[in-house]
């Protein structure tokens, strides 16, 4: 048994093809403050003695998913990857002429319009701008490829009106199989978009998200509610909370959240055939 890490699932693949019958688990805090492999080790070996005892409560190991799955992950990934160095590197453009020229620079302004604009800049700070120019183009054309190969994903496909073939080949990316939840409580809680709560007695207090779930799912959704808000009136989901989503901007951002689960859920029923989009009130792109 092992913690999961950034170190992927080779040793893992690596224990179940010599034979081995391997766990990996949610990364816990095993020892309170005290923290060396000894430690860990330690901790990892009773929890795995008392839950092959039948304790299942000891261990929750996570899905692992095919090779094949986490490929046409990491497309996705590497799409958000490209696009955040992107937005790096053209705020360093944008911070160079400020501190130097004390100038602001237009949007995109390696683009081949606003470039030719920015001749008559100092030419040591040109140079530098040149050499930034150079990598946004070189990173735009791997961008714009990889956006193809993930369109052409869903090209044949029906969607729904506001999602986007990015967000939901983006969504598919990260779940792997939708088909891996059995009911809409799992679903839910993979997103961590459920209450945090805090009861005893006859007292409850439910507070903020607990976010103990796929972060990349999550942001994805939440662009996504404000994208389906305005792109579908009639999602029975956002009817039923018409109310909250004009009592405040407070109030709209927390019922946006619990949007967010409930698309998710939607999505896991719209994907394995349990309802199709006018059970849920959408309309086709």
């Amino acid at each position: 048994v092992q913690e999961s890490c950034g170190f992927g699932f080779v040793l893992h693949r690596a224990l179940v093809d010599a034979g081995a019958q391997s766990f990996l688990i949610t990364p816990v805090a095993l020892n309170g403050q005290r923290k060396t492999d000894k430690l860990d080790a330690r901790a990892l070996c009773l929890r795995l003695s008392r839950w092959l005892d039948g304790n299942r409560d000891e261990l929750a190991p996570i899905r692992i998913p095919s090779l094949a799955e986490q490929q046409r992950r990491e497309v996705t990934r590497r799409r958000q990857f490209l696009a955040r160095e992107i937005r790096c590197l053209a705020n360093r453009g944008h911070g160079q002429v400020a501190e130097y020229c004390y100038l602001p620079l237009p949007h995109r302004w390696w683009g081949a319009r606003n470039w030719k604009k920015l001749a008559e800049l100092d030419p040591w700070v040109l140079g530098i701008l040149a050499q930034l120019r150079d990598l946004i183009l070189a990173l735009e054309i791997q961008l714009q490829a990889l956006e193809a190969e993930i369109k052409a994903r869903v090209q044949n496909e029906v969607l729904p009106k506001g999602l986007g073939e990015l967000t939901c080949v983006s969504l598919d990316g990260e779940i792997c199989d939708w088909h891996r939840f059995y009911n809409r409580k799992q679903v839910g809680s993979y997103t961590g978009c459920c209450p945090g709560e805090h009861s005893s007695g006859g007292k409850r207090r439910v507070g903020g998200i607990d976010r103990m779930g796929n972060g990349r799912v999550r942001a994805l959704l939440v662009e996504a509610v404000w994208r389906m808000l305005r792109w579908q009136p009639g999602w029975k989901a956002a009817v039923k909370l018409k109310l909250k989503l004009g009592a405040g901007t407070a109030m709209k951002k927390k019922t946006v959240i619990a949007l967010a689960r409930q698309l998710a859920i939607d999505l896991w029923r719209w994907r394995t055939g349990r309802c199709s989009l006018a059970d849920l009130g959408w309309v086709a792109a």
